[in-house]
């Protein structure tokens, strides 16, 4: 039984999910963004099935997400370096990773975001690049955008309007 396509769904979500909604491919994500790139390492990584991981290298590639690169000629072996989208998906697997410690580990945290210089914990959140505040509801919630089709803003009731401060200021603010 073949699955439903998500890739033409008006959804970002639906359409995100097209893209790195097999788990597999998160977690390869995952591993491009500490530094793998090469097959045996993500096998071994992740204790992965040659034939699943070769596929799900493929799609990955053929979504953007990757990018092949040749680096050895005789025997042919190829290295799958994160492309722009695959690295602005780091973001969401810090979320991701932050909403698994909070509940799922009664262990405690296995794994955690921590600043690059200092060593100090990060509290991984999702703010608004405009305002700084944090993305949290009430304060926010989904509405539809100029694209949406008459599915959506039935789902997304309310349009989406510019920002008070008018202008495309994608400076981030200080959260306080």
């Amino acid at each position: 039984m073949r699955r439903k396509s998500f890739g033409n769904m008006q959804c970002p979500i639906a359409r995100s999910l097209e893209r790195v909604g097999e788990w597999w491919s998160i977690l390869i994500l995952r591993d491009a963004s500490l530094g793998l790139t090469r097959f045996d390492e993500f096998q071994e990584s992740l204790g992965i099935a040659p034939n699943i991981l070769t596929r799900r290298l493929k799609a990955l590639v053929e979504t953007g997400l990757l990018e092949r690169r040749r680096y050895n000629e005789r025997p042919p072996r190829d290295e799958y370096v994160l492309t722009q989208a695959g690295r602005d998906f780091r973001p969401v697997l810090w979320a991701l990773l932050a909403w698994g410690n909070k509940h799922f580990a009664p262990e405690g945290p296995s794994v955690v975001v921590v600043d690059s210089q200092t060593g100090v914990e990060a509290d991984p959140v999702v703010v608004d690049r405009k305002t700084g505040r944090l993305l949290v509801p009430p304060a926010f919630r989904s509405a539809a955008g100029p694209a949406a089709d008459a599915r959506t803003r039935r789902r997304h009731p309310g349009a989406a309007r510019q920002h008070a401060g008018g202008g495309d200021d994608m400076s981030p603010k200080s959260v306080s």
